[in-house]
């Protein structure tokens, strides 16, 4: 809640009242007892903060209380009669302390008073907001960016469309219209100027990012002229305040990948980028060449619908999440592939994405963000729990977990768990709807534009922020954010 700066009660300029600038100095630092806020406010706020303070005294007496226990086990001090009065502790629990395993334990306490007082640290890094992207006529379910040539950035709407914009203009570069319904994913090929989109009419499209140097009567490609009005638009004047977007126009894919009998999803490039893999509301994921638009493998096995598919950055592992509450990992190193299926959630996977390091992090409609070690996959490292259901999150190299949610707010974690920020709702440049989709930029030199986080939603808008260290610079490039991952 933050409070309104006028109020104070102060006297005017010159005047002869005897309070000096230092006091009325003073005044400001300490706090005026004329506070501004009403009575129900102030008695709630106490009631509140009386109720922390409570809390903090039980935990606080209870750590005490444990220390001195497992210091009397450790030293073999106990007798028969403090065993029976343990002022209710569990005496089992009291046995289970013992040398052997007394680090373990007593590095976990440590660990959990750590993440409580961690919770009212102020945020070492900060957000703000760089550039609008503005032009869909409905929703965005997806957002992805490149660095091949120029800063680029990519939305997936439900109107039909993809779009290519400047990530530092925020102007409309290319639109693309070859899909015949909803555009529900878009990646960037790692190295050439390839697109892959996935869509409701049950294919996948690779096109290309035409230069704008190149010729208009290239074959499927136009521009809107200046003369073009709303009722040419697709939606049939209906809008005609909307904004047409302009640019060039491409309807005419280099790959069609058609083969699933249900939506597909989501799509994306496998370590090298000659083949993709598909995620189908038909219960199945296709690996696919790209050169001959052959069928490699069909990848059976979920009991739902699909909800996303993501490649690792290196190497030729994929991950698959689906309704049924679980993801799966798909092993294509070896020449015979292997798939492990992993239950940590209650409710439909709606996300799994791989970091830079050995990691993957799932996101579920139970309102929850695991983060699992690729190395051991037997039990979930970090469990981060948010507020609302959480839609298709992205990890930077530096460990940050970007996590758009149902309830309009876009949250960032580090690996280990901690929360680092939200992303600004205080003005107007903001999702008003639902934000579906984040992604990240590159780190470092390579990537030459000032927003590195973007985020899209059902406002149909796309957003860039930048977000960097407090200590950061403001000038320069964009720079990495470092944040130190925890060890496991």
């Amino acid at each position: 809640m933050s409070l309104a700066r006028g109020g104070s009660g102060l006297p005017p300029t010159g005047s002869s009242s005897g309070v000096g600038r230092d006091s009325i100095s003073r005044k400001h630092r300490r706090g005026s007892r004329e506070s501004v806020l009403p009575t129900a406010y102030k008695v709630h706020l106490n009631s509140l903060f009386k109720e922390i303070e409570n809390e903090f005294s039980h935990l606080y007496l209870e750590n005490v209380r444990l220390k001195e226990q497992i210091q009397m086990l450790e030293k073999g001090n106990i007798d028969r009669e403090k065993e029976d009065d343990t002022d209710g502790f569990d005496i089992n629990v009291i046995k289970s302390f013992t040398k052997k395993n007394f680090p373990k334990t007593r590095h976990k306490l440590k660990a959990q008073t750590s993440k409580i007082v961690s919770s009212f640290k102020t945020s070492a890094i900060s957000c703000s907001f760089v550039k609008e992207y503005k032009g869909h006529r409905d929703g965005i379910w997806d957002v992805c960016v490149s660095n091949v040539n120029s800063p680029l950035v990519g939305t997936a709407s439900a109107d039909q469309t993809a779009v290519i914009w400047g990530a530092d203009t925020g102007k409309c570069i290319m639109r693309y219209t070859g899909h015949q319904g909803s555009v529900n994913s878009i990646k960037f090929h790692p190295v050439q100027d390839l697109v892959l989109t996935s869509s409701g009419d049950g294919t996948a499209h690779v096109w290309k990012t035409t230069a704008l140097g190149e010729s208009a009567s290239h074959p499927g490609l136009r521009i809107h002229s200046s003369e073009e009005s709303a009722e040419s638009s697709d939606d049939g004047g209906e809008n005609p305040g909307e904004i047409i977007l302009r640019g060039y126009v491409v309807s005419t894919p280099l790959v069609v990948l058609s083969g699933h009998q249900n939506v597909v999803v989501a799509a994306d490039w496998l370590a090298g980028g000659d083949q993709v893999v598909t995620a189908s509301w038909d219960r199945t994921a296709n690996l696919w060449d790209v050169g001959s638009q052959t069928l490699l493998h069909s990848l059976a096995g979920h009991d739902m619908e699909l909800t996303g598919a993501a490649c690792h950055p290196t190497q030729r592992l994929l991950v698959t999440s689906s309704k049924d509450s679980t993801f799966r990992l798909w092993d294509f190193r070896e020449s015979i592939h292997s798939v492990s299926v992993f239950q940590g959630h209650t409710e439909s996977v709606s996300c799994a994405a791989f970091s830079r390091s050995e990691h993957i992090v799932s996101g579920s409609d139970d309102r929850t963000v695991k983060v699992w070690d690729l190395r051991n996959m037997r039990a979930p490292l970090t469990n981060i729990q948010t507020d609302s259901q959480v839609n298709k999150l992205a990890i930077n190299s530096s460990g940050m977990i970007a996590i758009p949610q149902d309830n309009r707010n876009v949250t960032i974690f580090d690996i280990s768990g901690a929360k680092l920020l939200r992303l600004p709702r205080d003005s107007r440049k903001c999702h008003m709807r639902m934000v579906s989709s984040v992604a990240w930029a590159q780190d470092g030199e390579g990537w030459r534009s000032q927003a590195n986080l973007f985020s899209a939603g059902f406002d149909r808008l796309a957003l860039g922020w930048k977000v960097k260290s407090k200590d950061e610079p403001s000038s320069g490039s964009a720079g990495k954010v470092k944040v130190k991952e925890a060890s496991y």
